[in-house]
C-alpha cells in the first residue's frame, strides 16, 4: 500500500501500520470464524467497526483461505439495493483471483447474467441496475448458492446490519436467517451501530436471529495504546507529541476512533518538522475543525424543524442525558413541553442527529455538539 502524506487516516483502511492496536478484538474475530461462529459486531457509530473489519480481511491467514466481501447498507432502501451492492462486491473482491472465479458467480447468477459483461480479456463490467433485478428473492437465492459452491469458504461482513429492519418487504430477517442457517461455506459478521436495535435483533427470542452469533461489543481503544501509537507516527515524521495531548484529544472525542483520527489528522497537518505538538494546540485544532464544517451545519440546522432544533441544542449543551422528557430539562432550556419533546426526540432519531444507547440520549456528531454549544 502508499504511503500517505498524513499518517492518521480518516477514510478507508491504507494497512496495519496505521491502524491502531484492537489486537484482541481482531484476535476474537479470527477465532470466531476459525470455530464456525457468525458475528453480531456492535459499537456506536465511528468506533472503528469498518476498519476493524478491513483489518482482519487484511490478516494473512483470512486472505490465503477465505474469499472476503463486506458491504456498508447504511443507505440501503430495500431488499433489492442489498443484493445489488452485494453482488457487485462479490464480483469486484473475485477478479484478483482471475476469470475462473469470476465465471463461477457469473454462471450461478442466472437473474442477472445480463448485468454482468467480460471484455476479449476478461475484465468484468457490473451493469446491473436496480430495475434489472426482477425479483430480489430470486436473486439472493443465487448470491447464497454462490456462496455454498464457492471453491473456497468465505467470510461476509454487512455494515449497518440494523438497516434491514427498514426495508419495506416483509420478512427479511427470517428470509435471510434461513439463508444464512443454510449456508455451510461462510460466516458472516453482522456489524450495526443501532446497540438497542442490534439488540432487539439478536438477543430477543421471538426474532429469527435469536442465539445464532456470538455477540461482541467494541469499545474504545485504551488511551494509553493510542497516546503510544500516535507518538510513533508522529516520531516517523520528524514531529514530537508532547505528552497529556492524547488525554486532551479523548476528553473531546470521548474516546470515540473517527472523531481522535481526525483532530490528530489536523494537529500532524499543523506540526511542522522538527516542531512538536503540545496540549495547547488541541483547542486550536478542534476550532479550526469545527470552522471548516460550520457552514453544513448552519444547513443542518436551517432545515430542521424549530422542536428538533431546539431540543438538539438542548441536548448540545447538557450532555448524554437520560431525562429528556423531565420537567427540569424541560424548564432549563425553555422547551415547549415533555410531549413535544418527546416527539423532537422521535424526528432526531430517525434523522441520526441523535443516538440512544442504554436509555442516555446524545447528538451523534462530537464537533456538532461542540459547534452548537459554542455559537448557541
Amino acid at each position: 500500500m502508499r504511503k500517505p502524506f498524513n499518517p492518521f487516516i480518516i477514510s478507508g483502511y491504507e494497512g496495519p501500520h496505521y491502524f491502531c492496536d484492537r489486537q484482541e478484538e481482531t484476535k476474537q474475530l479470527v477465532q470466531e470464524i476459525e470455530n464456525g461462529n457468525n458475528i453480531a459486531l456492535i459499537a456506536t457509530r465511528r468506533m472503528g467497526k469498518s476498519g476493524l473489519i478491513q483489518h482482519l480481511f487484511n490478516n494473512t491467514d483470512i486472505q490465503n483461505h477465505y474469499y472476503t466481501f463486506f458491504i456498508d447498507i447504511y443507505d440501503a432502501q430495500s431488499l433489492r439495493e442489498f443484493v445489488q451492492k452485494l453482488s457487485r462486491e462479490i464480483l469486484s473482491r473475485l477478479k484478483p483471483y482471475g476469470m475462473r472465479a469470476m465465471q463461477r458467480f457469473w454462471e450461478t447468477m442466472r437473474s442477472i447474467q445480463p448485468g454482468i459483461t467480460f471484455s476479449p480479456l476478461g475484465e468484468p463490467t457490473f451493469n446491473v441496475q436496480i430495475g434489472d433485478i426482477k425479483s430480489s428473492e430470486t436473486t439472493l437465492e443465487e448470491i447464497f448458492r454462490y456462496i455454498e459452491l464457492a471453491d473456497r469458504p468465505c467470510i461476509v461482513a454487512i455494515d449497518e446490519f440494523q438497516q434491514i429492519g427498514t426495508f419495506p418487504e416483509k420478512n427479511i430477517e427470517a428470509l435471510l436467517r434461513t439463508h444464512v442457517q443454510r449456508c455451510h461455506n461462510a460466516q458472516f459478521i453482522f456489524a450495526g451501530s443501532q446497540r438497542h436495535t442490534m439488540s432487539a435483533m439478536f438477543m430477543n427470542a421471538s426474532r429469527p436471529f435469536y442465539q445464532s452469533v456470538s455477540i461482541m461489543n467494541l469499545d474504545s481503544i485504551p488511551m494509553n495504546k493510542y497516546d503510544a501509537f500516535a507518538k510513533s507516527l508522529f516520531a516517523e515524521g520528524g514531529r514530537t507529541l508532547a505528552d497529556g495531548v492524547t488525554e486532551a484529544v479523548y476528553a473531546i472525542s470521548n474516546g470515540v476512533t473517527w472523531y481522535s483520527q481526525k483532530l490528530f489528522n489536523t494537529l500532524y497537518a499543523a506540526t511542522a518538522v522538527g516542531a512538536s505538538c503540545t496540549r495547547e494546540n488541541v483547542q486550536e485544532a478542534l476550532d479550526y475543525t469545527v470552522k471548516t464544517q460550520s457552514y453544513g451545519y448552519e444547513e443542518i440546522l436551517f432545515r430542521l424543524p424549530e422542536k428538533q432544533k431546539n431540543v438538539l441544542i438542548a441536548l448540545s449543551k447538557n450532555g448524554p442525558t437520560k431525562s429528556v422528557t423531565s420537567a427540569a430539562f424541560v424548564e432549563k432550556y425553555n422547551l415547549l413541553s415533555a410531549s413535544s419533546v418527546q416527539s423532537a426526540i422521535r424526528g432526531l432519531l430517525d434523522k441520526d442527529f441523535i443516538t440512544l444507547e442504554q436509555g442516555i440520549y446524545s447528538v451523534y456528531d462530537h464537533f456538532m455538539a461542540y459547534w452548537l454549544r459554542t455559537t448557541h
